[in-house]
């Protein structure tokens, strides 16, 4: 098994490994975690909305129910 990894490396050139294989991955895997990043923001700023929301609300709703 090594002996058939070691002529494929052999066989193939430097830069075909960096830029065919190497650039490639790396870049989808900056891509994945900017999408993440983003989609993580997005939901910290739903939660803060709602959590503004309830905090705004809920005194309110409390002292309604409390006065039944």
């Amino acid at each position: 098994m090594s002996s058939e990894l070691s002529i494929v490396l052999q066989e193939l050139p430097g830069p075909f490994l960096v830029l065919g294989i190497f650039l490639p991955v790396t870049l989808l895997l900056f891509l994945l975690i900017a999408y993440f990043r983003i989609k993580l923001m997005e939901v910290d700023e739903e939660l803060s909305q709602i959590s503004d929301r309830q905090n705004k609300y809920s005194p309110s709703l409390y002292r309604r129910m409390r006065r039944r």
